[in-house]
């Protein structure tokens, strides 16, 4: 039985593109956001928790923060990576 000893340096690491889910992630937050907005202007008039519209809206726009959160952290996490690798 035979051991093979690899160098550290002979193994390549596959870098991960995380720009398109960052671009993404941020169109989708603001669409959102705009879409949680419309929804709560139109349904202003009765200020309840009864009223659907608006609670639909303004989980629409916590959605929205959420999802913007997560993109910066995926985009804060690779500009860690990247920076250290150089």
């Amino acid at each position: 039985m035979s051991n093979r000893a690899v160098s550290v340096n002979s193994v390549e690491r596959a870098e991960r593109d995380v720009m398109p889910l960052v671009k993404l992630m941020t169109f989708a937050a603001w669409a959102l956001l705009a879409i949680g907005l419309v929804l709560s202007l139109f349904s202003l008039e009765s200020f309840s928790d009864r009223n659907t519209t608006l609670m639909v809206g303004i989980g629409f726009m916590v959605g929205s923060v959420h999802i913007y959160v997560i993109r910066t952290a995926i985009h804060l996490v690779h500009s860690r990576n990247v920076s250290k690798g150089e």
